[in-house]
């Protein structure tokens, strides 16, 4: 697709070797990962699911929804607090 895209979880990086490995497997984050990633985006109606080949390319919806149910679960409203 043609969305912005950050690191693979499984690229090595300098500390520690991956990303993977800075979330515990029993972690609730992955629970939620798992869960968006079930979901067909297109079809709940995200608009965004789908990109124009035009202009630059937006966040994937499905990363802003994890991102979204993260921040709530752990009553997050602003980056502020």
């Amino acid at each position: 697709m043609r969305h912005l895209e950050g690191t693979p979880r499984s690229q090595t990086l300098l500390l520690p070797p991956s990303v993977e490995d800075y979330v515990p497997e029993d972690h609730p984050v992955r629970v939620i990962d798992a869960f968006v990633d079930s979901l067909n985006l297109s079809e709940m109606g995200f608009r965004k699911a789908q990109t124009a080949h035009t202009g630059r390319r937006p966040y994937h919806p499905g990363d802003l929804l994890k991102l979204y149910i993260y921040a709530y679960l752990n009553q997050t409203s602003s980056t502020r607090r």
